[in-house]
C-alpha cells in the first residue's frame, strides 16, 4: 500500500501536524520549513513532494482551480472550531481519499471535487 504524504500550512498549526504525525501519517509543517512563505510556493513544495497539502487558507482554491496550479491534493477546512483534535476527526475518515481531490470540510459536512 502507497503511503499517502501530507504538508499541513501555517494556517491549521503546528498542533494539527503533530496529531496527524502522532497517528502514523507522514507529514511535514510548512512552518519548519517555509515560514511565512508565499502561497504559491507551498502549493509547488506539496505538489513537487506528491504531498496533500491541509490548509484553511481558500486562496489555494483560486490558485488551482483559477490559475491553473498543479496539486496532488487539497483539505481545506472552513470550520468555525479551531480545534485541532475537533478537525481532525472530521477528516481522518477522508486522508486516504485526498489524492487528486479538492476537499472542502465544514461541520457536519465534506464535499470532495476532483482536481484533473
Amino acid at each position: 500500500m502507497i503511503k499517502t504524504l501530507f504538508l499541513v500550512d501555517e494556517s491549521v498549526g503546528k498542533r494539527f501536524s503533530n496529531i496527524l504525525l502522532n497517528s502514523g501519517r507522514d507529514v511535514l509543517f510548512v512552518g519548519d520549513f517555509f515560514p511565512e512563505v508565499d502561497d504559491e510556493i507551498v502549493l509547488s513544495f506539496a505538489n513537487k513532494g506528491n504531498r496533500i497539502l491541509i490548509t484553511a487558507d481558500k486562496d489555494f482554491g483560486e490558485l488551482i482551480f483559477k490559475m491553473g496550479k498543479s496539486s496532488a491534493g487539497v483539505i481545506l477546512f472552513r470550520t468555525l472550531s479551531n480545534d485541532p483534535y475537533k478537525r481532525f476527526e472530521m477528516i481522518k475518515d477522508a486522508l486516504g481519499k485526498a489524492e487528486g481531490k479538492f476537499i472542502v470540510v465544514k461541520e457536519g459536512q465534506i464535499k470532495i471535487r476532483g482536481l484533473k
